[in-house]
């Protein structure tokens, strides 16, 4: 009768031993034993996800900030693109129709000037207006004397060159393209020298009689006639 007892207490010590040696490191029994919850322990002890918001900031903000110079530049292109019409000068080559006026239709170049020399009436100015303005001039001074009711077309049959200096490697003049920008400009030019500032660059431009000049970024919308300077790098 008195070893059962001790049996019993034995095999006990030994079970609640055993428990105790299957709770994780630093955890007491009570906490994950027979009265606890194993997979809260797991789930507790592994680092928590960030949220999808976090994630989601974190990009902006890793790939973002180098677009902002970048939109930030966009504002001057517009302004160029919505300054007004085409006005003539210097270098544009019209191409003049007057209905049934064979010796009157033909193409005229704007001479230094501003000035196209059509038969008939002479010298008439092509400098500071539009196309449109010009027709009306000439067909106002044809009508006066000699032809009734004159019909007359004037377009543009190559746009006046511009010029781009400074750090291009084949500096000079070329033919405009439509739509071109400051990066357009300087490939045609053979693209930036080695010690070119890419981030700027000094556009002088002419618009009626006054000459304008400014620092625009690349994207910058370039017009007929215009000297594009490309700055040096100091650093």
């Amino acid at each position: 009768m008195s070893a059962r007892p001790l049996l019993i207490g034995a095999i006990l010590g030994v079970t609640l031993s055993g428990c105790a040696l299957d709770q994780p490191d630093g955890e007491g029994w009570l906490s994950g034993g027979i009265f606890g919850n194993r997979d809260a322990i797991v789930v507790d002890a592994s680092p928590a996800a960030p949220p999808a918001d976090a994630v989601k900031v974190h990009q902006t903000t890793t790939w973002g900030e180098p677009h902002v110079q970048h939109v930030a530049f966009g504002g001057p292109r517009a302004v160029a693109d919505t300054d007004g019409p085409y006005l003539l000068d210097s270098g544009d080559r019209l191409r003049v129709f007057v209905y049934g006026q064979p010796s009157l239709s033909r193409l005229y170049i704007v001479d230094h000037d501003g000035k196209i020399a059509v038969p008939l009436i002479g010298q008439v100015k092509a400098r500071g207006v539009t196309t449109q303005a010009l027709e009306g001039t000439i067909r106002s001074r044809l009508g006066a004397q000699f032809v009734k009711d004159p019909q007359v077309t004037v377009d543009i049959q190559q746009n006046r060159p511009f010029f781009i200096l400074g750090e291009v490697r084949s500096a000079g003049q070329f033919p405009y393209v439509s739509g071109m920008s400051v990066e357009t400009a300087v490939a045609i030019a053979g693209g930036y020298s080695e010690r070119a500032n890419e981030r700027k660059a000094r556009i002088t431009r002419r618009i009626n009689g006054l000459v304008e000049v400014m620092d625009v970024p690349p994207d910058y919308v370039v017009r007929p006639g215009d000297t594009v300077y490309v700055y040096e790098r100091f650093f």
